[in-house]
């Protein structure tokens, strides 16, 4: 594929996943990164992964980058003693393991499907090739990861300074895509509460305490089958003092 170089420089991203190319007069639609990897004629494979497979392990060698064309991923890091920490919970139209572009020589998280998956893996020397070659694409892939970078940093920010309480529902309202349209969203699949508590860096007992709380509140709600749905009002557990 050829990216024209009369296209528009700016770039800024536009939700999770997707990047918009944007002039001073007009928007154009979100970057179909599908259409852009369709293009690589080798080193690319399209896998399906069944809930709960591991798509790589902690330690192995990091050779490729992944993109999530469908369902969740979860990226968790295991301490030498087994405690297991949740770095990230990614879903449609995001890449992972692009550590190995900067030269990290092995993985240093487990990624491990939530739901079924179907992802692309393109081999570290097609990728590095396409971003050197194609500098269209190369702007939007950076643009890309320094969105997510920044959802890193404030992830760090919320661990040092916030209380548990304001975590969980942090985490919550970003699992709920919260912000888009600024209304109750269904969290699919539904995260249990062992997984709350690994991301959230505190107890089981503590997020069921506050899950408990949120839900008497009106913030929270089950269906009969077990799925969470988050209501905007959560929003008021971070903006409290």
């Amino acid at each position: 594929m050829v990216v024209e170089k009369s296209q528009p420089k700016v770039v800024r991203t536009e939700g999770k996943g997707q990047a918009t190319v944007v002039t001073a007069n007009q928007k154009s639609p979100p970057v179909d990164w599908e259409s852009l990897l369709a293009v690589i004629p080798r080193g690319k494979t399209i896998i399906e992964y069944g809930a709960n497979r591991t798509i790589y392990s902690q330690g192995e060698p990091a050779d490729a980058v992944f993109y999530l064309r469908r369902g969740k991923v979860k990226l968790a890091v295991t301490s030498k003693q087994g405690k297991e920490a949740i770095v990230a919970i990614l879903g449609a139209n995001e890449f992972f393991g692009d550590g190995c572009l900067a030269g990290q020589p092995l993985r240093v998280s487990a990624a491990v499907a939530i739901t079924d998956c179907s992802l692309a893996r393109i081999e570290k020397p097609q990728m590095a090739c396409m971003l050197h070659e194609q500098h269209g694409v190369s702007e939007l892939f950076v643009t890309h990861l320094l969105s997510r970078n920044i959802r890193y940093e404030e992830d760090l920010v919320d661990q040092l300074f916030n209380s548990s309480e304001k975590r969980l529902a942090r985490i919550l309202l970003l699992l709920a895509h919260f912000g888009k349209e600024s209304r109750a969203e269904t969290i699919l699949p539904s995260i249990n509460q062992e997984s709350l508590a690994q991301m959230v860096g505190t107890t089981r007992s503590r997020v069921s305490h506050f899950m408990n709380k949120f839900r008497e509140l009106g913030f929270v709600d089950y269906d009969g089958g077990g799925a969470l749905t988050v209501n905007s009002g959560l929003l008021s557990v971070i903006l409290r003092d």
